[in-house]
């Protein structure tokens, strides 16, 4: 057994070990979906939302291909997440409930809570499998694991300790997951950086290109930052902590203080990809750029890094299931099955539903290992996402939204979203437009066939009996 592996099973039986202990704090199921956090905790939880296996892998393989400009991913996560705590975290307080659906129906009524709940939780499992399949990806290309096994092994970790803590557990986890990102990049930038002259040497070796913030692209930059502000605002991993917060300043306060922990560390994983150009200028696949970079490292080093990558991954896993659990239980089960049921009760079907979300994730991942498609039903579900906010805002800001035309507008724009990413893989581009990017195409759809759905299902409307106050 090689000492990687060795690092990074330790990191995993602590990662599991911490959310053990931090059982005897969520006997309840206010406390396992969360309750009274302080700023550290919901910094904490809302963070993995945001840095995940993307920010690492996939930043630094951006910085191989463009350089800095890569690091936009995460700028644009924070910009987003700035937005959510500017203008909606007070908002969103106000309304006492725990997850988004729980949002959209003070605004647009029942039916529509349980749609966007569904929808909702679709994104989260799409975007977890994502996430453990770039778990199972690691062990195969660094550790030499069967992908299977590699699944099973780091899936039933974070299974075990979300099982055992709930949100509690995610909070205390991801700081130790947030201390190992950083530090992890931090010495990775150093000792790559060293060996190469540090970034005198980047400025000789690279073109100057690669100094830009705009290489990348103005599309790309602005599809990110709108997807991103769209995301943010609707996200139950990434919210659910604002939801949880002590009051509304701790919210806010948290959320501010996501948004700078999350933004500058493209910027690390950006100059990762950046020196494995410098010293691997003929790698044929661009996304092994980090991979490649840690293993020309000492043994320890690689270790600590590579174990710091599996913590930016288990950061995101561990709140997506959780936020599975969270919707499908609150919006579903309590509100339309069995709206009676216990605390006890409530939590026991919390656990399951969650494990259960778990589970799917990593049959999934498994059953969509070698995929090519894996990133295009990624950005699928990202657009059912912003769809959703649209719909949102209407319900919020428009007087005649109606319940009914949300669910037909949600259902057009996610229809739009799977028409846009099929006819691209199958014909290599977008309809209609180059630019018009699935996520652009989904927000028109929603913003349109809610202003005319709500109008035509006006005589009828079924949104919430009583709209709540905007300035709430």
């Amino acid at each position: 057994m090689t000492i990687q592996i060795v690092i990074i099973l330790v990191y995993l039986l602590t990662t599991i070990l911490i959310g053990l202990l931090a059982k005897r704090s969520s006997n309840s199921s206010v406390a396992f979906h969360g309750a009274g956090l302080g700023v550290l905790m919901c910094v904490a939880a809302g963070t993995g939302e945001w840095l995940g296996g993307t920010s690492t892998t996939g930043v630094s393989e951006y910085g191989y291909i463009f350089g800095l400009s890569g690091a936009w991913y995460t700028i644009a996560n924070g910009i987003g997440v700035i937005v959510l705590a500017l203008c909606f975290a007070k908002l969103y307080r106000s309304l006492e409930t725990v997850t988004v659906p729980g949002i959209v129906e003070k605004y647009l009524g029942v039916d529509a809570r349980v749609v966007s709940s569904i929808l909702l939780t679709l994104v989260m499992v799409v975007v977890g499998t994502a996430q453990i399949i770039a778990a199972g990806t690691l062990g195969v290309t660094l550790l030499n694991i069967d992908f299977t096994l590699a699944v099973l092994i780091l899936g039933t970790g974070f299974i075990i300790y979300t099982l055992a803590g709930g949100m509690i557990a995610v909070g205390y986890t991801n700081i130790l997951h947030l201390v190992m990102m950083y530090g992890g990049a931090i010495l990775a930038v150093f000792f790559a950086l060293g060996d190469i002259g540090w970034i005198r040497g980047l400025r000789v070796s690279l073109p100057d290109s690669y100094f830009n913030f705009m290489t990348i692209g103005a599309p790309k930059v602005s599809s990110w930052v709108i997807a991103s502000i769209l995301g943010a605002c609707t996200a139950q991993a990434g919210i659910q902590p604002i939801l949880a917060a002590r009051d509304v300043h701790v919210a806010k306060k948290a959320a501010l203080l996501t948004a700078l922990a999350v933004a500058p560390f493209g910027i690390l994983t950006a100059l990762l990809g950046m020196a494995a150009r410098v010293k691997f200028p003929d790698l044929t696949n661009p996304k092994l750029a980090l991979p490649t970079l840690m293993m020309d490292l000492s043994p320890v080093l690689s270790g600590i890094v590579l174990a710091s990558i599996l913590a930016a991954i288990l950061s995101t896993v561990s709140p997506i299931i959780l936020a599975c659990g969270t919707m499908l239980t609150k919006d579903i089960y309590q509100r339309k099955l069995k709206t009676q049921a216990d605390d006890r009760r409530i939590l026991r079907v919390s656990r399951v539903i969650t494990g259960l979300s778990g589970v799917l994730c990593m049959a999934l991942a498994i059953l969509m290992y070698g995929n090519t498609r894996v990133l295009d039903i990624v950005y699928f579900a990202y657009t059912i996402r912003g769809s959703l906010f649209i719909a949102l805002l209407f319900g919020i800001y428009w007087k005649k939204a109606s319940g009914k035309g949300a669910i037909w507008a949600m259902i057009a724009a996610t229809f739009t979203g799977l028409l846009w990413v099929v006819y691209k893989s199958v014909y290599g581009e977008y309809p209609l437009h180059p630019l018009l990017t699935e996520t652009y195409a989904s927000v028109i759809v929603a913003a349109l066939s809610m202003i005319v759905f709500s109008l035509f299902f006006s005589n009828s409307k079924n949104s919430a009996s009583n709209k709540c106050n905007i300035s709430g």
